[in-house]
């Protein structure tokens, strides 16, 4: 039906009838012509009809935005006093000697020269899509899946298939379940990743695996999070952590420079206890200059419980940021960041204004002064190097509390006082994750999952001290998203077991839970390592944008719902009734509406 896309055409193209299909993005009435801009998903096009060809201006008249068309005309090039240089086709319209509507459109429930509300875009989804910014975004992002698959296969990686009806296993979310009707009463579980079967294609020999996969995890979902996920899952036999962290800091670098022209260069790479003492977080943005600062030396003999506490506690930890020019904050914006903070668990925010830092004690303004003396505050001011017009920030409380307060403070510091270079890049590995984490009860869980290997020791040692031991592991991060993350995965069966004992999994749950992949250990396991990125996560960065609903077709919302089918919703009871399952709470609902 079409000879060339709208948004293809160009000067070489003068002279030439082209048959075009696409949607009236608008009509413009002037009289003695027609113009109309078709739009089609390549780009946007003008259009002239004349009044001499009466058909084609009589079926133009009639034409609204969205009407779906079908189109023939003559390529010609506009004069220089026309040319529009904001359009890709600006230098050529198409004088038209044919037209056809294919389909009318009624009024638009959405604005397209107006902001519309996110629910309005996703309920109407496939009309928020016809946007030509939304269709740049989707086809960036099929352009970097086709640059992953052809670098991969490049690089003798084999494109293989993973069940998506599969077993549960610990990945650190909660599963979606799926029952089975021939085995009533058990369920499958939706994959949150490929991990164990990937695994277990390196045991059957393939040594370079990859697949661009859907995972799905049940979790309380954020900007950059969504039930399903779409993962570019990467796994190799007989190749170090460092290889690993070569090719895939390969492919992304070379992914950067096709499809935006930027060179990320070089990757840095940093421990985890680095990157929590200076930012408070495992993915730092390095475009924010902002750090913390540990003071509980300084604070420990201080006569106050707040500081002092923390700094004396083994578990706790006392730390500022410093704040270029922050004098200048007013009390009700520090009230503010004090509300912030709260949310993750600080008691409050201390603060000190440093008016004059030449006047050391006397030039400074806190409601803690009172509990400072005049040697602790030039310390303070030595060891944040604070000078004239600056704020010092204190977090004070248990170590995770004041990471995870301060952390996402100088994230909020860097984007209100504009300190973040939001046009840098900034990617970083961070590597050394310690192993095990500890619950507020003691128990020890697996940083990543129970499968990662450890740095450096063994089973014994491993045994003995697990809560010293770090993992190989290791995060790729990108202007503080985490982008992708991996490991070396445990290929010894007396090492998996150590780790299932450390985690609580008896004997018993191993085998019934993991048999299959204990007992595969024992059949000459090689050496194996890997890494899966989030494509959405990737796309958003090179988009732009900060919401991963941007760049997936058909996303849910942060209640998991999609607006569009209204899913999820109330299966026909014939067919619970056929898997045996009985839904109490929509029961229990029913009867309270009655």
């Amino acid at each position: 039906m079409r000879t060339q896309y709208c948004g293809h055409l160009n000067k070489s193209l003068a002279g030439q009838t082209v048959e075009l299909c696409g949607w009236v993005n608008r009509r413009r009435d002037l009289g003695g012509l027609i113009f109309i801009d078709m739009r089609d998903r390549e780009g946007i096009v003008q259009v002239v009809v004349d009044p001499d060809m009466k058909d084609v201006f009589e079926v133009a008249n009639q034409l609204r935005n969205e009407f779906c068309i079908r189109l023939t005309g003559e390529v010609r090039t506009r004069p220089e006093s026309q040319v529009n240089k904001d359009m890709a086709t600006g230098e050529v319209e198409v004088l038209a000697n044919g037209l056809e509507i294919i389909n009318r459109s009624d009024v638009l429930p959405l604005d397209f020269n107006q902001t519309n509300t996110e629910e309005q875009r996703l309920k109407y989804r496939y009309l928020d899509l016809r946007r030509p910014e939304m269709s740049d975004r989707i086809k960036l992002r099929a352009k970097a899946s086709s640059f992953v698959r052809r670098f991969l296969d490049d690089n003798a990686f084999l494109d293989i298939e993973t069940p998506v009806l599969t077993k549960a296993t610990p990945e650190g979310a909660r599963d979606y379940l799926v029952p089975s009707r021939v085995h009533k009463g058990s369920f499958y579980a939706l994959p949150q990743s490929p991990q164990l079967f990937k695994q277990l294609l390196m045991m059957s020999g393939f040594d370079r695996y990859y697949q661009i996969v859907k995972c799905f995890r049940d979790e309380d979902l954020r900007a950059d999070r969504q039930p399903e996920f779409t993962q570019i899952d990467i796994e190799t036999s007989f190749m170090s952590a460092d290889q690993v962290r070569e090719v895939t800091e390969r492919m992304i670098n070379e992914m950067w420079k096709e499809l935006l022209n930027v060179d990320l260069g070089a990757f840095p790479v940093m421990k985890f206890e680095e990157a929590m003492r200076r930012y408070g977080s495992d993915k730092p943005d390095l475009r924010n200059p902002l750090e913390l600062v540990d003071v509980a030396d300084i604070l420990k003999d201080v006569d106050f419980k707040v500081f002092s506490g923390p700094a004396n506690d083994a578990k706790g930890r006392v730390a500022v940021i410093r704040v270029p020019g922050g004098a200048q904050l007013s009390r009700k914006q520090i009230d503010e960041y004090t509300k912030f903070v709260g949310i993750y668990g600080a008691k409050g925010l201390a603060w000190m204004k440093v008016n004059d830092r030449e006047a050391g004690f006397e030039g400074i303004q806190s409601p803690v002064a009172k509990f400072l003396n005049e040697d602790v505050v030039a310390q303070l001011l030595d060891r944040t190097q604070a000078e004239s017009g600056d704020i010092i920030l204190f977090g004070a409380d248990k170590k995770r509390v004041v990471e995870e307060a301060m952390g996402a403070l100088r994230l909020k510091l860097g984007t209100d006082l504009e300190l973040t270079d939001t046009k840098a890049w900034a990617p970083l590995w961070v590597v050394d994750f310690p192993m095990f984490e500890e619950d507020d009860e003691g128990n020890l869980h697996a940083m990543h999952h129970p499968f990662t290997s450890p740095l450096g020791v063994s089973p014994e040692e491993l045994k003995e001290n697990p809560a010293a031991a770090n993992s190989n592991a290791y995060d790729m991060v990108i202007n503080g998203y985490e982008v992708g993350g991996g490991s070396v995965r445990i290929h010894n069966a007396d090492m998996q077991a150590t780790v299932f004992d450390i985690l609580g999994i008896n004997a018993e749950e191993q085998q019934l839970k993991f048999g299959f992949l204990l007992n595969a250990l024992k059949f000459g396991t090689p050496p194996h390592a890997g890494l899966a990125f989030g494509l959405d996560r990737l796309v958003m960065l090179l988009c732009g944008t900060e919401n991963i609903r941007d760049v997936i077709a058909f996303p849910k919302t942060t209640a998991a719902a999609c607006l569009l089918t209204d899913a999820p919703s109330v299966a026909n009871p014939a067919a619970l009734e056929e898997l045996a399952i009985a839904v109490q709470v929509a029961q229990k609902e029913t009867e309270e509406q009655k």
